[in-house]
């Protein structure tokens, strides 16, 4: 069905609503703090339905963040004829005002159910987490994306507490902490994924000017910008490298789960970052905003395997 046709407030505007492409950025943390808690318990006493929620929860707070970001980012002239990126739900006319308003309302409350199961795993310390994600949930697409925060919270909230946490909940309860190590990763997927930020406000800096949201890029200039998007990618690496060495393990596996993840993923970030250069502006970068989503996937899936190998 083209976009043409798409009837409002049906499924298929729904489904573009949530886009499912920007899930990988919630599922990717989840996963590697799976692997890490699962490796280190020895898969004893593994907490598995602790992990189902936390992937569950990631999955309707992403969701939730998009249709926040859909709703007013439209209700602020955002998203108009200059836009570059993919089309929104809202200013398609294929989502209405008030249909997203609810929906925004019912996924904030599903996101706060299938988080309150958290606290019997991980002790009444993940009501404050879980408050923490939905308030800056709301505030980065109202006010702090608007004031070049986005890159931090990125760090934050797809970095260090979704690893750090789905990490400390899934291990057995007379296990539970957090490490150097599992920190460092947490930063490494911030850094990571940030990638995926970068493009985007790359590809909107003109529009992001001109509606006098102060990004990153908007601040440093499409050329230190560009430069951004690389180091982000190899700053993601070498941390993983930093943290895979602290594992009391045989240099030889230490290699090997080094090369596993930072060989591919270094080769796809670089290939993608040179595409970026080619292409420089336009709606022809939601290329690159494809292919980022993909290396961020595969980063997830090789660094969850190296675990293993550690």
């Amino acid at each position: 069905m083209s976009d043409q046709e798409i009837k409002t407030n049906s499924i298929q505007a729904w489904i573009k609503a949530i886009r499912p492409k920007t899930l990988s950025g919630a599922a990717v943390p989840v996963m590697i703090g799976t692997a890490m808690a699962l490796k280190n318990s020895n898969g004893s006493n593994f907490q598995a339905v602790a992990a189902i929620l936390c992937f569950i929860f990631a999955f309707i707070m992403q969701i939730d963040a998009n249709l926040i970001n859909d709703y007013f980012d439209f209700k602020r002239g955002n998203d108009n004829d200059t836009r570059l990126g993919p089309p929104r739900a809202c200013a398609e006319g294929w989502i209405t005002l008030t249909a997203m308003k609810s929906a925004i309302i019912f996924t904030t409350l599903f996101a706060c159910l299938m988080g309150l199961p958290l606290i019997y795993y991980g002790g009444w310390q993940m009501v404050f987490v879980g408050i923490c994600c939905i308030i800056f949930c709301f505030l980065y697409t109202t006010k702090l994306s608007y004031l070049g925060l986005g890159d931090i919270l990125v760090l934050i909230f797809f970095g260090v507490i979704p690893i750090c946490m789905t990490y400390y909940i899934v291990l057995p309860k007379e296990q539970q902490t957090i490490t150097g190590q599992v920190f460092l990763l947490s930063l490494a997927c911030g850094f990571i994924i940030d990638t995926l930020l970068l493009i985007n406000n790359f590809r909107d800096r003109d529009n992001d000017v001109a509606s006098k949201k102060f990004t990153l890029i908007t601040r440093v200039g499409a050329k230190i910008g560009i430069k951004l998007y690389l180091l982000a990618g190899i700053i993601g690496i070498i941390l993983v490298i930093i943290a895979f060495t602290l594992s009391p393990t045989t240099p030889q596996r230490e290699l090997i789960a080094i090369i596993i993840v930072s060989l591919p993923y270094l080769f796809l970030h670089y290939c993608t970052y040179k595409k970026m250069g080619e292409i420089w502006q336009g709606k022809e970068l939601n290329i690159i905003l494809g292919k980022t989503a993909k290396n961020m996937l595969i980063f997830g899936i090789m660094c969850s395997i190296a675990l293993f190998i550690l």
